[in-house]
Parts: structure tokens; sequence; C-alpha cells
């Protein structure tokens, strides 16, 4: 059989290697400290999974959902009134099942084949994968490190600017660590608005952001509702990452394309998963704030801990993940994390998978309790690799 050629456009999913080698080694007897998916080691919170078990108990709740419950969409725009003092209107919102796939369908809404598309580098892969599912064709700008891991702007050409259609950003940034500040923003608006681009802001980590700075919406700043969208997840803040609860917000427009895509291939998010986010959405926030400082203490034992060692580390700004650059004497990501992983037992995820850009460095994702932290410190001061 001849499969679709588009599959030829997607590598072999870095992930699915590094965990073959894990059983491996496990099987082995070897002790392995799993720092390559970010999946929250946290509970879900008791209201929530409280709500969904009480929503599951109801048949009529298992029947197709069709739409977005209103209770649902007021929810959300009491959210952001409340969390970012924005304002939104419940036809500004839709859910997605995971920012994930939301982002992986909308150039298929959004793209013809051949439309230019400005993508981070290095990015979350499923913003190149969405982006040529619908036909586009990638122009992926630079984070650098010594521009703080934010894009420049005034690099990108002027003849690309011109005939982009879209632009992702993501702050705090997968894998980079890195935090965009007001001034970014509005310099972001204003290159929008002369070029005509669709800004797409993936906001998965507002709530994850360190030394006492505060995680902030697109919309907080002028003019970014009438040039831009935002996929905003429930996943890391409240834990419920398997749930797939993220909503796309913003331009009516931009919503409902998506929406008519969605129709075609989807019937709607478990009623009883909805009634699971209408909880976290108007319940309490403390647990999100103390969780956020727990993140800080994993940062710091880490990026701390790997510099006592000598492994010169910056300490991530935001998101779960610590963006180290390889230590001296090593240049292949890959061959450095199987390296990691054989001599100390500890899986770390290679920057080459997140974009040219990415090669040199590895993704560390704050998964683990401090005290374990401290143990993989250990682990790698022992294996020589430094």
């Amino acid at each position: 059989m001849q499969f679709s050629k588009r599959l030829s456009l997607f590598g072999d999913e870095i992930f699915a290697a590094l965990n073959r080698r894990k059983v491996e080694l496990e099987a082995s007897g070897k002790r392995i400290y799993n720092l390559s998916v970010g999946t929250p080691d946290f509970e879900t919170p008791a209201h929530i999974r409280q709500a969904l078990i009480e929503a599951a108990e109801d048949p009529e709740n298992w029947k197709y959902a069709l739409r977005d419950l209103p209770e649902l969409l007021q929810a959300v725009c009491g959210y952001y009134a409340r969390r970012f003092g924005v304002q939104i209107t419940p036809d500004e919102v839709m859910s997605v099942n995971g920012s994930q796939e939301g982002i992986g369908h909308i150039g298929l809404a959004l793209c013809d084949e051949g439309d230019v598309v400005l993508l981070p580098d290095p990015g979350y892969p499923v913003f190149t994968a969405g982006s040529l599912l619908g036909g586009a064709k990638p122009y992926y700008y630079p984070l650098l490190e010594e521009n703080g891991f934010l894009p420049d702007l005034s690099a990108i050409p002027r003849e690309t600017a011109e005939a982009a259609k879209y632009m992702i950003v993501s702050f705090p940034s997968n894998p980079a660590g890195s935090v965009a500040g007001e001034a970014f923003y509005r310099e972001l608006v204003d290159f929008a608005k002369k070029y005509d681009i669709l800004i797409i802001h993936d906001n998965a980590y507002s709530d994850i952001i360190f030394d006492g700075k505060e995680g902030r919406s697109f919309f907080n700043v002028p003019g970014a509702r009438e040039v831009g969208v935002e996929f905003f997840s429930l996943s890391k803040s409240f834990n419920v990452t398997g749930a797939r609860i993220s909503f796309l917000i913003g331009r009516t427009d931009v919503i409902q394309a998506v929406r008519l895509l969605r129709s075609q291939i989807d019937f709607g998010m478990f009623l009883p998963v909805q009634r699971a986010a209408i909880a976290a959405l108007n319940g309490p926030r403390e647990a999100v704030v103390r969780q956020c400082a727990d993140y800080q203490a994993r940062r710091d034992a880490l990026c701390g801990g790997l510099r006592s060692i000598g492994w010169a580390v910056p300490d991530s700004k935001g998101s779960m993940f610590v963006w180290a650059k390889l230590p001296q004497g090593h240049q292949d990501s890959m061959v450095f994390c199987m390296q990691l992983m054989e001599k100390a037992g500890v899986i770390c995820t290679p920057g080459a998978s997140f974009g040219p850009h990415g090669e040199g460095y590895v993704r560390f994702a704050l998964v683990l309790p401090p005290q374990e932290i401290c143990e993989v410190v250990q682990a790698i001061r022992e294996s020589g690799l430094l």
C-alpha cells in the first residue's frame, strides 16, 4: 500500500525513541530519572475530579456534546476577566481537545498551499506539523541566546513578512523557558498590523513564571484583539493534561473558521470534561499559585545544582522546562542525550528535535521534586560526562 506523501513531512517521534531505550535500561535494573516529557506530576485538585465524576454519573452526559456548553464559555470569559483583566465574549471562545490538537489543525483552517507562515526555531514541533498539514511554507525565525531567546522582528525580511499569513509565538517558551514583556508584545502588535499578519499566541504556561513576574495574556496589550488569537490551556495550571482541555480565544472570524473545520471531524468535548473545566475555571486558584512556587524550587535545584558541578545552565524564566547548552566538549544533542541516559540514567530531550537552532542544547522537564532533582545532579556528576 502507498501511504500519504504528507507522512514524509514528519520525522520519528523523539520521545518514542528515548522511551524504547528507557524500557530496556529499566529492565536491566538501572535507576532512571525521566526529565524528558512535560507531564506534570502534581495531583489534580479534588474539586475538578469531583465535578467530572458527578457529571459522568448522568447518562445524558454520555451523548455527543455537539457544542460547548454556555456555562463553559461564560466560565472562560469570567476567568479571563479575573485572571488577566481582559474582557472577552462567548463568541470569541471555542474549546479544542488540547492546544496540541488545536494548533495541529489550525493550518488546515487558515492556509492554502504555499502560504508563508512564521514559526519559532527552536519551537514546539506541532507548530511545524500543523502548518505543514495546511500546506503552508514555514519561515523559521530564530530564538537566539544573545536576544534572550526572543524574536528579532527587525531581522525578518520585508518580503517574507509581506507574504506571511500568520505568526506563532509562545511565551513562556517551550523549550527555551524565555519570557516576553509588554515592550516586545507592543512591537509584535505593530509588526502584525504593518504586514497584516495574524498572531497565534500559545499561552500554555502563563501560570508558571518565576522570580516574581506575573504571567499575562497576549490580549493585555492594546491592539492585540484586532490581530491575534490565543490558545489557552488548563493542562499545566490545573494538572489535567490527559483531559485535553484547551481553548482558542480571540478574533471571531478565526474562531468561526476553526469551528467550521472542527465540525467536520469532531462532535465536541466530552460533557463530563466540560464540567470539570467549568469547576477549574470557577474554582480557587491558591493551588495554582503554590504550584508555581514549587516549580521554581525545582528550577533552582536543577539549574543551581548543575552550575555547582560545572555545567553553566542559566535559570529558566518560565514554563516547566530548563534549556541547557551542551557541556563543553559535546556538540550533538541526540548523542549527548543517549550518553546521559546510559551513564547517568537521566533522560532529557535533544534540542535538535525543536529545530535547527535547538542543536547544541537539551531540554529538561521539571517533573521531579527537588530531592530527586538533587539525585539527578549527583548522577550527572558521577557520570563523567562533564
